[in-house]
């Protein structure tokens, strides 16, 4: 038994009949056609309510905390020498040369001091407690004989608690 698909072409019988593109003893026939119709309309006599909830709770915080002071310790040198030097690091310790000219008969470089900075990190456990607030709408569905400004709850609240 053969079977036409309903997107194949039918030949016609009337070689008069207006023809598709492509070969004159064909054409298309549509099987079926769906049309959409869309509208709008109002409707009246029935209210909705929408109110804002706030709900409050604590939460605890449990964090660590990281801070870092310094210690200023200065250690007199006074020994001469011949350059500057540099600023330099030891570990968590950094060093700052502190140099004085001195004039005498020549000029010469003298080690005044040095100021040694000495990183310290601590931690240490903070917790507290926090007001969290977190809202919910609640839409009710009024009756058509009820008012949207009275004041009493209407039944049929939803939403979470």
């Amino acid at each position: 038994m053969n079977r036409r698909s309903p997107l194949e072409t039918v030949r016609s019988a009337d070689p008069t009949e207006t023809a598709g593109p492509g070969d004159s003893s064909e054409m298309v026939i549509p099987l079926h056609v769906e049309e959409v119709n869309v509208s709008k309309r109002s409707v009246e006599g029935r209210g909705v309510r929408v109110s804002i909830v706030t709900h409050k709770h604590e939460q605890v915080i449990d964090e660590l905390l990281a801070r870092e002071r310094v210690e200023i310790e200065r250690v007199p040198i006074g020994t001469r020498i011949d350059t500057f030097p540099q600023v330099r690091e030891e570990g968590d310790l950094t060093i700052v040369p502190v140099v004085e000219e001195e004039i005498v008969v020549e000029r010469r470089l003298v080690l005044k001091e040095e100021v040694r900075i000495r990183r310290i990190r601590e931690s240490e456990r903070f917790q507290d407690r926090v007001e969290v607030r977190r809202q919910e709408a609640m839409v009710t569905y009024l009756p058509d004989d009820t008012s949207i400004a009275g004041d009493e709850p209407a039944v049929g609240a939803t939403g979470q608690t």
